[in-house]
């Protein structure tokens, strides 16, 4: 027999502990620390808030909406992407499509009018990672990895991250890094059983005695991964690292951060559809599964653009996603007297290289040939192993119209320090707790965006290869594939930025608790200081950007950013948030609150290349111009006793929009970049439970949702369901621990939803069904096999179309199909 107790996991909707990095108490001795074994095998029943309030305090007392994933549960789960261990946290919407990084999210119905994670912000202990999570390209989850490091995710929705955190007006989700206080460590071996991937996973931690201790971890992947692409598509890893000093009263901690990773990201894919709009049923194209493949390959052209330099720059599509970032920071903790101060810094020299095929549009190859060649219009292969010959309809006969977006973004750094204040007082019998702070950030922007478009046959597997177009008398089209050395969607897409963002924000709260009722407020002013220049393309000239000596036909219209000349931006803008509530505590097990708040969001890029800023001054046009609003109440229940509990909170949303949203042209099928100003309305009620048993548990989550566009820049969008937003969202995690084994499935769901905001096509519902099973044989040693989307679900996330087209193939993005990997831990 086994002398270890069998584990039991609290699950996503359990228990949120006390963040690792809070300081002991004065005077606290040092205990005989757990190791990584022990804690991998024992139940944490912590239930303190941390992340978006003042002061760390158990949740029944506070009036927020929060939830934690913990590390085993990230094991048990074993996702493939930080969007698909997100997908696990009631109240978030993810679209978990596009492979590692650049995906989507968004809470409680507020709007996802484009990529990126507008009004969440995505943190690492404490700090952001972007002062905003949706610019162009650079989403915050490209510089953000969950490895053996993560100690845990918490989570809050609404509430008072409006006013703890300057752009998080929906919510904050935030990664929390082990410290050291677990003694030892573990190295795991991961492999994809039927995809290819490889990952080695480490992490030690340890004291040292008089109040030191460290940890550090990461990893290292590589292979082509969960989708075919033809190539080693996904390399790299980071390396973390932690050094604490905790004395009386506090604690000093330094830390660090090394990432260098690429993956490729998946944007579209074809699919077939039939039926109608209100009831459409989809298929894949013969020789692409949605699912496992993609239309990546080796064979298809490099990304070639003309950007501000003036030189032409070429990069090869297995560059993917390349992130990199350098971080160091600090956190401290300390008392002066009755007074607590704590203080977080973290500067982040971030840069990302993406190289991203994003497929625009499909159809008969025959109609493709015709539009952009004339009647009579012929097709070849233009590389693979039947180059020259004549293009062969027998396969599925579909053609591709493929952009490569090129970014460069050489500098996002970051730098952010937040110093907060607090202190109790008693009185009237009560106690007041006071909070004031000051944050201040300073977010680089500097990138530099361009396009090539090209003609590609629909075919997965790696496989794909360019196509030429000729007219019906010989004259090329196309060279090497190549139609356009741009975007076949017009000008005005490439983009040149060099900006600089500030952002100070004084902060204050008061939490005044007596008997079993709390009332709190907060408020916070953010003063947004923007500096920099900006240029797009403004046409097309001929140009040998492949330097071959010749000026093809598309060589002849090469979209350029003019060298040289920038537009300047140049404003301070400010506005307020703040946020009331007041909390109950009915009984020991059962409170209830309810909360007000308005937040903002500042524009950021979004504003950019629009009316809202003078091309002459760089001046914001009006005071509004420079941030979205965000007016929530919430009103929710909270119980917890013997095994059991229950959060249920009522919402309801007023977002004030200004955006810009990427769309399909249904008349020639091509995508551009348009800006809407709209408002939306969303109100339903967040469900998170669980219950354990002995070595049984079961952990659910449901968001049930109604919302719609209040106003727009198209009336007959007005009374619309915003695009993709679904009226349930719900997850069930049962789970069996004894001794030696684990095993549990956790389940996923969405119901439909309307592909675009015109309320035509709709999404399919789709549920994804994981499961995982542990076996342990003996101290230390740890086996396990997980199955991610195990019945191999067609989950479709979105269509760029808003009707079903005449050529019956729209563009869709879909999560990964099934996947097996298997595990080996070993714990010392």
């Amino acid at each position: 027999m086994h002398s270890y107790k069998y584990r039991v996991t609290t699950g996503t909707s359990f228990f949120v502990m006390a963040m690792v990095a809070m300081a002991a108490p004065a005077g606290a001795q040092e205990s005989k620390p757990m190791t990584a074994w022990e804690a991998s095998r024992t139940v944490d029943e912590g239930d303190m808030v941390t992340t978006g309030v003042a002061r760390g305090r158990d949740r029944l007392n506070s009036a927020t909406s929060t939830s934690a994933i913990k590390e085993n549960d990230i094991i048990s789960i074993a996702p493939r992407s930080l969007a698909e261990l997100f997908r696990n946290i009631p109240g978030i919407r993810v679209n978990a499509s596009t492979g590692e990084a650049g995906n989507s999210y968004t809470v409680r119905g507020l709007p996802l009018v484009n990529d990126g994670a507008k009004y969440i912000q995505l943190q690492e202990d404490g700090l952001p990672v972007l002062e905003f999570g949706d610019l162009l390209t650079l989403t915050p989850d490209i510089f953000i990895r969950a490895d053996l490091n993560v100690a845990q995710v918490e989570s809050i929705r609404g509430g008072s991250a409006s006013t703890f955190a300057s752009n998080a007006p929906g919510g904050v989700i935030n990664l929390i890094s082990k410290t050291g206080e677990v003694e030892g460590g573990s190295i795991m071996g991961t492999i994809g059983l039927d995809y290819e991937s490889y990952r080695t996973d480490f992490d030690y931690g340890a004291r040292l005695g008089d109040g030191w201790r460290f940890h550090v971890g990461g990893f290292y992947r590589e292979g082509e991964g969960p989708r075919e692409t033809g190539m080693n598509s996904m390399r790299g890893g980071q390396v973390k690292f932690n050094v604490t000093k905790q004395f009386d009263g506090g604690y000093i901690r330094v830390y660090g951060k090394l990432l260098d990773d690429r993956a490729p990201s998946f944007i579209n894919t074809p699919l077939l559809v039939t039926g109608t709009n209100a009831d459409p049923s989809f298929a894949d194209p013969r020789g692409l599964d949605s699912r496992t493949d993609s239309l990546l390959s080796p064979s298809l052209p490099n990304s070639l653009r003309l950007g501000a330099s003036g030189s032409p720059t070429r990069e090869n599509l297995s560059t993917g996603t390349h992130a990199k970032a350098k971080a160091l920071g600090f956190d401290a903790q300390f008392t002066l007297g009755d007074w607590s101060v704590t203080n977080r810094f973290r500067y982040a020299d971030q840069s990302l290289r993406s190289v991203i095929l994003f497929p625009s549009a499909t159809a008969p190859a025959a109609a493709f040939a015709t539009r952009f060649g004339g009647p009579g219009a012929t097709l070849s292969f233009a590389a693979g192993p039947r180059a020259g010959q004549a293009f062969d309809g027998s396969g599925n006969g579909l053609l591709t119209l493929s952009f490569i977006a090129d970014s460069d973004a050489p500098d996002v750094s970051n730098m952010t320090n937040d110093l907060r204040v607090s202190r109790v007082w008693t009185i009237g019998g009560g106690d007041l707790t006071t909070t004031a702070g000051l944050y201040r950030s300073s977010q680089e922007y500097v990138s530099e965006i361009g396009f090539t478009t090209f003609f590609q046959d629909a075919v997965g597997g790696g496989r794909s290869v360019p196509i030429n177009l000729r007219t019906a008398t010989g004259i090329p089209v196309t060279d090497g594939g190549v139609l356009v050395y741009g975007s076949a969607g017009g000008f005005g897409n490439s983009k040149n930025t060099d900006m600089t963002y500030q952002v100070t924000a004084p902060f204050g709260s008061f939490n005044y608790a007596k008997g079993k009722i709390a009332i709190g407020g907060s408020i916070r002013w953010d003063n947004v200081r923007a500096r920099g220049n900006i240029i797009n393309d403004t046409g097309a000239r001929p140009f040998d950007i492949n330097g071959n000596g010749t000026i093809s036909v598309p060589e002849g219209r090469v979209t350029f950013i003019p060298v040289g000349v920038t537009f300047p931006v140049n404003y301070n803008h400010d506005y307020v948030s703040y946020s009331l509530s007041t909390n109950v505590r009915v009984s020991e097990p059962f409170s209830v609150f309810a909360r007000y708040s308005r937040g903002g969001r500042a524009g950021a890029d979004k504003i950019l290349f629009t009316p809202a800023v003078s091309t002459v001054t760089g001046a914001l046009v009006n005071s509004v111009a420079g941030h979205d609003v965000l007016r929530q109440a919430e009103i929710g229940l909270k119980y917890r006793q013997n095994g059991i509990v229950l959060n249920l909170t009522g919402f309801y949303a007023l977002t004030d929009e200004t955006n810009s949203q990427l769309l399909t042209n249904p008349a020639t099928g091509l995508t551009q970049l348009v800006t809407v100003a709209r408002s939306y309305k969303a109100y339903g009620l967040e469900f998170e439970g669980g219950i354990r048993r002995g070595p049984f548990s079961v952990t659910a989550h449901a968001t049930y949702t109604e919302a719609e566009i209040d106003a727009a820049e198209n009336p007959a969008l007005v009374g619309n369901t915003p695009r993709g937003q679904p009226k349930l969202l719900y997850g069930i995690r049962p789970q069996f621990d004894s001794d030696m084994v684990s095993v549990g499935v956790n389940v996923i769901g969405t119901t439909g939803s309307f592909a675009q905001d015109v309320n035509l096509i709709r999404l399919p519902a789709f549920t994804t069904v994981g499961a995982f099973a542990q076996f342990r044989p003996m101290e230390r040693l740890e086996f396990s096999v997980n199955a991610s989307n195990l019945f191999n679900e067609r989950a479709i996330t979105s269509i760029s179309e808003g009707s079903i087209p005449a050529s019956g193939v729209v563009m869709a993005r879909t999560m990964y199909g099934r996947t097996v990997s298997a595990s080996a831990r070993f714990f010392f």
